[in-house]
């Protein structure tokens, strides 16, 4: 994968010691390439101290940040002295990314006109000038803050990841295998809304897909290297040969789709066609899809997939869509937060283990092979969906964690405990707020990325269930 790349821009006022921009030319390379990031600068020479301060200097950087469009992901405007807003909102009113303020904090000792910095100031001059022009940009805790410090450590990977769902969330393709399943009208949504923010849905019938299973020869060669791709990921030991084929030849239809077109997303019908005409659960396919990056949802449940999408490029692993399925005894903070397999495995405590979904063996036995069973293993998470309303997406995140508490043996599917702070009012909240029976899970805390992301950058209407 490309590194990320940042350009870097830096500020300059006329009557302020511009000699320290030199120095921070340097913290700032340094910064971004320690935390393991690629950078882009301009030339240092082309204007004075290497800053940006007049308006013919802010055109010069905006142009070369024109010439350089596509190779950064954000901008990092990195403040050493008091900044000339007239010279900075010329130069990155058009940037099209992310782009962090950083500012120098003054030292004790170094108070002299030689060495004082006053960029506590001046951030404030910038900050007011691009909310005057209505140009986007982040700011992070603590106020001023040196590059080469632990905590603009935390705020550049803070930013990253901002970067990530920014970027990666403005134009992606879904794709939607599948109407949504009749009993199912908490999962209906609005295709235009999601197209208005850069979301492009792309369909496909159920019947084409089994159409396409039916015309894969059992000896195709991508079918059998399927095969041994799915009995290596989980334990398929109990699986009927002849179940295995058939989930090898669905899997491989869903990747012809996503290679075709260009789909970052899905979203399947999961249920009940597959059972009663293919005799399989997909399952354990969309827990594969999430392990290889590609976010997978069930149930034609596309704002999860939305959602999901959004925790992966933030944490780099992958996030899941389950059920608020049972309350944890009499524990008011607890829930099992569960579905029948399509969890990544990489989040589970272990290899998953392909079963009969007990569910439809009830009544149809035979007919669910595919249900990847396990459990969730511990870690800290955030929890997140969304909702389409009046032509707008609506979407909430909060802060939790899966626990190592045990589930019984006889619970069937992959589940697991999730510890909630102040769960029940949250549960109010997402009742009265009309969001569905899922919720999304990522791995790690990242509310306030999502938050900076989706309502400065990207235009979702927040909700905060938190408060």
């Amino acid at each position: 994968m490309k590194k990320m790349t940042f350009a870097l821009c830096f500020c300059n006022r006329g009557f302020m010691p511009g000699e320290l921009i030199y120095g921070a030319r340097e913290d700032m390379i340094q910064a971004v390439t320690n935390a393991g990031y690629d950078y882009i600068a301009m030339d240092a020479e082309l204007t004075r101290f290497g800053g940006v301060e007049t308006r013919d200097e802010g055109l010069l950087y905006a142009k070369w940040l024109k010439e350089h469009e596509g190779q950064y992901d954000g901008v990092i405007f990195s403040m050493p002295i008091f900044a000339d807003e007239n010279g900075a909102i010329t130069a990155l009113q058009d940037a099209g990314v992310p782009i962090l303020m950083q500012a120098y904090p003054d030292e004790i000792g170094k108070m002299d006109f030689a060495h004082r910095r006053d960029a506590f100031c001046g951030k404030f001059s910038v900050t007011d000038v691009f909310t005057q022009y209505k140009v986007p940009f982040t700011v992070m805790k603590p106020h001023v803050v040196h590059p080469l410090s632990p905590k603009f450590a935390q705020n550049l990977k803070d930013f990253a990841a901002i970067c990530r769902v920014v970027n990666g969330m403005r134009r992606f393709n879904l794709g939607c295998i599948g109407a949504r399943t009749t009993a199912f009208k908490t999962v209906r949504f609005d295709e235009l809304a999601m197209q208005k923010k850069g979301i492009n849905v792309e369909s496909f019938d159920l019947s084409e897909v089994f159409f396409k299973v039916g015309q894969k020869a059992d000896d195709d060669k991508a079918v059998m290297e399927k095969m041994d791709r799915l009995k290596n990921y989980t334990d398929f030991s109990g699986v009927p040969e002849d179940k295995t084929l058939t989930l090898a030849k669905i899997s491989v239809v869903i990747d012809e789709y996503i290679e075709e077109y260009h789909l970052d997303a899905i979203a399947l019908r999961c249920w009940n066609e597959m059972e009663q005409i293919l005799r399989v659960c997909p399952c354990v396919l969309l827990s594969e899809l999430n392990d290889r990056g590609i976010v997978a949802s069930c149930e034609i449940d596309m704002c999860s997939a939305v959602s999901m999408r959004a925790m992966s490029l933030a944490s780099e692993q992958p996030a899941a869509v389950l059920d608020w399925n049972n309350n944890y005894g009499e524990e008011e903070n607890k829930v099992i937060l569960f579905h029948c397999g399509p969890v990544a495995q990489s989040l589970m405590t272990a290899k998953g283990t392909v079963t009969n979904h007990k569910m439809f063996d009830k009544t149809d036995p035979g007919s669910g092979w595919g249900c990847n069973e396990g459990r969730i293993k511990p870690f800290d998470m955030t929890m997140s969906n969304c909702q389409t309303v009046d032509g707008k997406i609506v979407i909430y995140a909060s802060e939790a964690r899966f626990t190592d508490d045990p589930i019984e043996e006889g619970f069937f599917g992959c589940g697991g405990v999730a510890e909630i702070p102040d769960m029940e009012n949250k549960l109010i909240r997402l009742a009265r707020g009309g969001f569905k029976h899922h919720t999304a899970v990522g791995v790690g805390h990242m509310k306030e990325i999502l938050k900076e992301a989706f309502t400065t950058y990207l235009g979702y209407e927040w909700v905060d269930i938190d408060r």
